[in-house]
């Protein structure tokens, strides 16, 4: 099981970025074997319960969700991401590597390769909406108060998220 790297992310212009979750990054989920990226990290999304799946790119301007934390699956190609918001931290992501972005992390693609794809995916009952302004206070309360996923996305109940995730709440 892979340990991810994490982001705490302060709020950016007027991108609000989470209050207290850091963003996850788990690098080289695969060991190269895997003849589908993509159907893999469907795969490990909908067994760990995650919903909504997608598969396309990450929008070229900067956005972030109120209502659904997302995890996004590098399933081809490489890119350079800037998370965050304006301000925020330029991430190299290649074929392999997983994100999970809490509520309210600003996110977009500066540049890919003509092969990225990207595979997307919701927590059950979280429904991604798309921001492009300021947060009103009322969403600040949503994005700080949605729920924790039940199950990391890749490795289900067992997973690193939850704890590491719930460690946040707490501090």
């Amino acid at each position: 099981m892979k340990q991810p790297e994490t982001l705490f992310l302060p709020s950016s212009e007027w991108v609000p970025n989470h209050p207290f979750l850091p963003v996850l990054v788990y690098r080289d989920v695969f060991d190269g074997g895997e003849k589908d990226p993509a159907r893999a990290f469907e795969q490990l999304f909908h067994d760990a319960g995650w919903q909504g799946l997608w598969r396309n790119g990450v929008f070229s301007y900067q956005h972030y969700h109120v209502g659904a934390h997302e995890v996004l699956g590098i399933a081809a190609g490489k890119a350079e991401l800037l998370i965050g918001g304006p301000g925020g931290k330029n991430l190299d992501v290649r074929s392999g590597d997983c994100l999970v972005l809490p509520a309210g992390t600003g996110h977009m693609r500066i540049s890919a390769s003509e092969d990225f794809l990207v595979v997307g995916g919701y927590p059950p009952g979280q429904h991604a909406d798309i921001e492009t302004a300021a947060a009103t206070p009322g969403e600040l309360q949503v994005i700080a108060t949605l729920p924790i996923p039940k199950s990391d996305p890749l490795y289900g109940n067992g997973g690193p998220l939850v704890s590491l995730w719930r460690e946040s709440v707490r501090d």
